[in-house]
């Protein structure tokens, strides 16, 4: 044993073992109820994980007949969450960006802060209120996909700003100040070097915000509406979610529409997924250090 150093007295290597334990346990606790619901979901959605489910709609289908599928709400819930990223990711970015490295400190930067975490906790059904107040009641705008994607994007983007704000804070103070030094701008820093770093985390902190609005029904229910048919264009007409979807198919008297209840929840599940996958695969590839390999 090296000159100096005392052995870890018994007493404390049983607390970090029993510490150990119970963080495992609490782990496991955890862990279960996820694994229930996820092999629910499965066992319940194979009965109609089938060709027709994904390549035709609800149009012309009673609520206790066979057949029919969720065509129109896959397309829907896609166009929604793509318009809600457009909207919400540059917003939420740049917003994390200014707290970060421009406004540290300051007033402005403070208030903002402050609304963001007012944001965080607004619910769901308030953002689809809003919506639907202003932009379909006052500026008598149309149920639309469109609509869906603003008031998704009201929950989305405080999810955006703390989760960049936190990933940019990770990155070194001593890279900043390489870059500094070399009379790098401060504009072309953040862009060549500090976002860059960032990358991966905030690839996965956009994926979480995805993840939390891509399956919220309250906001679709007050600004989608629902409809039978294909509507491929997001920003006229009512358009179809997968939420809706199961929303829908659940409370119709019928086990054909149950199924396709399941159905529809595990195809939810595997889209997020999908792109969680896409966007970790663009990250990896993105990353400083794949490019420097």
């Amino acid at each position: 044993m090296p000159t100096g150093l005392r052995p870890v007295p018994a007493v404390r290597r049983v607390k970090d073992r029993f510490v150990q334990a119970l963080v495992c346990l609490a782990f496991v606790l955890a862990i279960i109820p996820l694994l229930a619901v996820l092999w629910m979901v499965v066992r319940n959605g194979l009965a109609r994980f089938d060709l027709e489910f994904f390549t035709h709609s609800m149009r012309g289908i009673g609520a206790r007949d066979a057949g029919g599928g969720a065509y129109h709400a896959i397309v829907g819930t896609l166009e929604q969450v793509l318009l809600t990223s457009l909207i919400s990711v540059p917003i939420g970015l740049f917003t994390a960006i200014y707290l970060v490295e421009y406004g540290a400190g300051g007033r402005l930067a403070r208030i903002v802060g402050f609304f963001v975490d007012v944001m965080t906790g607004i619910p769901s059904v308030v953002a689809g209120l809003f919506i639907l107040a202003f932009w379909i009641l006052a500026l008598g705008m149309p149920f639309s996909g469109f609509a869906g994607a603003l008031a998704l994007s009201i929950l989305m983007i405080p999810v955006v700003v703390r989760s960049s704000e936190e990933m940019l804070r990770l990155v070194p103070r001593d890279l900043r100040e390489a870059a500094y030094a070399l009379g790098v701008p401060k504009w072309r820093t953040i862009v060549r070097v500090v976002l860059p770093t960032a990358l991966p985390g905030l690839v996965t902190g956009v994926m979480l915000a995805v993840a939390r609005v891509a399956g919220e029904t309250a906001p679709l229910l007050l600004t989608v509406f629902f409809t039978d048919s294909i509507n491929h264009d997001p920003f006229h007409g009512p358009q179809m979610g997968l939420p809706l979807f199961v929303f829908d198919q659940a409370g119709r008297p019928s086990d054909t529409a149950i199924d396709r209840a399941w159905t529809g929840a595990l195809t939810l599940i595997l889209i997020v997924m999908l792109l969680n996958l896409v966007a970790r695969a663009i990250a990896w590839w993105r990353s400083p250090a794949k490019r420097g390999s």
